[in-house]
Parts: structure tokens; sequence; C-alpha cells
């Protein structure tokens, strides 16, 4: 009957492969989708929220923050997978329009955890935290249609 749908809705008329049996299996409905990009949004929030109440610890305080705040952007980021799919994500992060923002935001990602656990200095952990923030700021932006441009003219009229 299956086979029947398929030649009178003018779907091939060939069996399913295996390989899109699997993708079929898979794949996750909108409200499966949603759910865990709303999931995933707020522990990354929940992240970001502890690393900026760890800041006060003596001693500790700061690198916990570059961790937490770090893996908050991470959840973050990963949290849009849920919305457009892994692989679609990572094609439009490299895009042309936003592959600068998407190097400088992994780099800063990447350079802020290794000072906080390999190079343990914490001054450069928190440098490393606000430029992740611009950065993260910066990338995010880059999906609104012309955001930057506005942004850039809001900081040349302030500047001038």
């Amino acid at each position: 009957m299956d086979k029947l749908k398929r030649v009178l809705s003018g779907r091939d008329a060939e069996e399913p492969s295996g390989l899109a049996e699997v993708i079929d299996a898979t794949s996750l409905g909108w409200g499966t989708r949603v759910k865990g990009f709303i999931a995933c949004f707020a522990i990354g929030c929940l992240c970001s929220i502890l690393g900026s109440c760890l800041l006060w610890i003596p001693k500790k305080g700061l690198v916990l923050f570059a961790v937490f705040y770090t893996l908050g952007n991470i959840a973050s980021i990963g949290s849009t997978m849920f919305l457009m799919g892994p692989v679609k994500q990572l094609k439009r992060m490299f895009e042309p329009t936003r592959l600068i923002a998407t190097i400088v935001m992994l780099l800063c990602l990447i350079l802020t955890l290794c000072s906080a656990f390999w190079w343990r200095k914490a001054g450069l952990a928190l440098l490393f935290c606000i430029l992740q923030f611009f950065a993260m700021a910066w990338y995010s932006i880059s999906f609104i249609p012309y955001a930057r441009d506005a942004v850039k003219k809001c900081v040349s009229v302030c500047l001038s």
C-alpha cells in the first residue's frame, strides 16, 4: 500500500534505501527540537549564571567563572543545533559573512579554557571571558540581517 501511495503521489516507486530509513528514524520532530533547544539553552544560561556567582569565591573563583561561563556559551551554541541540525549549523557558522566571527569566538572559548587549566592565569582567563562575550555577541548578531551595520553605525556615532 505504501508503494502505491508513493507512485500516486509522484514519489519514486523504489523502496527506500537503508540510509533513508535511518535518517527518517533518527530525525527529530519539531516539538522535540524546540524542547531540546529550550533545555540546552536553559542549561547554558544556568552555567553562565552559576559561573558569575562563583566569581566571588576566593582563589579559585575566577577559574571557576571562566570554566562555567565557557561551558554556558558552548551549551548555548549547541542549543541552536537542535533547531537547524548540526550540519546546517556548522555550514552557516563557516559562511564567508561570519567566518571571522566564528573563528574569533571559537578561539576565545579555547583560550579561556587554556588560561584556566594549563596556564593558570586568572587575569588572562578574565580577559578571554570578556573577549568571549564580545565575540559571541558579534557572532550572534551576524544571524540578524543588517544588525552588524546598525551596530557599526551606532558605535561610530558614539565615538565621533
